[in-house]
């Protein structure tokens, strides 16, 4: 299992809507955050990838929201992956506040597509050694 915590990061006055909530459709953007941070942080370039011609489009998502995150909250989110990825990756997240009450929790799982021919091919080699090194 992998277990990585993002760096904290402050809500913007943009994501909040009229209640003073962050919006919810701002909650995606912090997982797309938290993946492309961990994938940095492990060494692999996803720009690099989508060079070979695999992109990794999101086919499927889900969000639990349990409490409202508000303008200049401090955030980080605990990204989990559990399997080893083969043609799909899924990956599940924790969004955590300054105090380290959970505020929503939820899922994205992710297919690596071959971008010439539209159709899933099998996890980037470089990747599955990345992660299997973990």
């Amino acid at each position: 299992m992998i277990i990585y915590t993002t760096q904290s990061f402050k809500t913007r006055y943009k994501e909040t809507d009229q209640m003073g909530f962050v919006h919810h459709s701002n909650y995606l953007n912090y997982f797309e955050m938290a993946r492309i941070e961990w994938l940095s942080r492990i060494g692999f370039s996803y720009a690099d990838m989508e060079l070979q011609g695999i992109v990794m489009p999101v086919v499927s998502a889900k969000i639990n929201f349990i409490s409202p995150a508000y303008f200049d909250n401090s955030l980080k989110i605990e990204l989990t992956i559990h399997d080893i990825p083969q043609s799909t990756i899924k990956i599940y997240y924790s969004i955590l506040n300054e105090i380290e009450k959970e505020l929503a929790n939820g899922s994205t799982t992710l297919a690596f597509l071959k971008v010439k021919t539209k159709r899933p091919v099998r996890c980037p080699q470089s990747l599955l050694e990345i992660i299997e090194s973990l």
